[in-house]
């Protein structure tokens, strides 16, 4: 190892836009049509989502095929500015034969294919919750090889709704459409968190932390900021505002 220099001021930001964004909505609000706006952005299509949008786009249905675009992309000399996952919702459940396998080839799960599926269906149904752990290993290592094929990734989600409870009444708070554990692991590795809503003919995403929404931004220009992504011309055409969160 070279000799290390500590710093003794304080070292400038490298720089001031998120490299890994998560934005999550209920379905239908425009996320891909958004996304296909994003110059020089590859969208990742895991639901057939992309049918209907003229976008630089590919659709894959395994790990396999992820795997295969990943090596395209390496190969073409990562010629993207931003890779889009559409969505992590479908990619979770993508990777439980990903899990299974990596099970497989574990001490414990040597039987895995000639016994345990047989008794158990899928990795997930195992006593103790002992597959989520296989699953959270499958997704990370599927999300951290997708952020190398690009500088900035966008991760896009659905929502679910989750019953909490606060002063002694419960109530409804939107959040990442993720299983439990997996959820936290995913939204830690971020820089920003924004909820995608429609509103009139705008679509606003908010980066606002709230009990009744779970978002936020490490980012000075988007914390506690919500956005108009995007307005809805009257001649129908779309204008976006992408330069509102990448700045730089």
């Amino acid at each position: 190892m070279s000799e290390i220099k500590l710093p003794l001021t304080k070292v400038g930001a490298t720089t001031k836009s998120p490299k890994n964004l998560i934005i999550f909505s209920k379905p239908k609000v425009g996320k891909t049509t958004l996304l296909s706006q994003l110059e020089n952005c590859l969208i990742l299509d895991l639901e057939e989502g992309s049918d209907y949008v003229d976008a630089i786009k590919l659709k894959a249905k395994t790990i396999e095929d992820i795997k295969a675009i990943g090596k395209a992309i390496k190969d073409a000399g990562y010629p993207y500015d931003y890779v889009a996952v559409d969505t992590i919702t479908a990619l979770e459940e993508m990777c439980v034969p990903y899990a299974e396998e990596l099970y497989s080839k574990s001490s414990m799960g040597k039987a895995w294919f000639t016994s345990g599926k047989a008794q158990y269906g899928t990795i997930l149904n195992m006593p103790n919750g002992a597959g989520y752990a296989w699953l959270r290993e499958a997704f990370t290592k599927v999300v951290e090889y997708i952020k190398a094929w690009a500088p900035r990734v966008i991760l896009l989600g659905h929502v679910k709704d989750t019953m909490l409870e606060k002063n002694g009444s419960e109530f409804s708070s939107l959040d990442l459409d993720l299983t439990g554990k997996l959820k936290r692991i995913t939204t830690s590795n971020s820089d920003a968190i924004g909820y995608l809503y429609r509103k009139g003919n705008k679509n606003i995403v908010s980066f606002k932390t709230s009990d009744e929404v779970a978002c936020g931004a490490r980012q000075e220009h988007l914390r506690n900021e919500e956005i108009v992504l995007s307005e809805l011309n009257d001649d129908n055409t779309i204008k976006t505002n992408w330069d509102k969160i990448y700045i730089d």
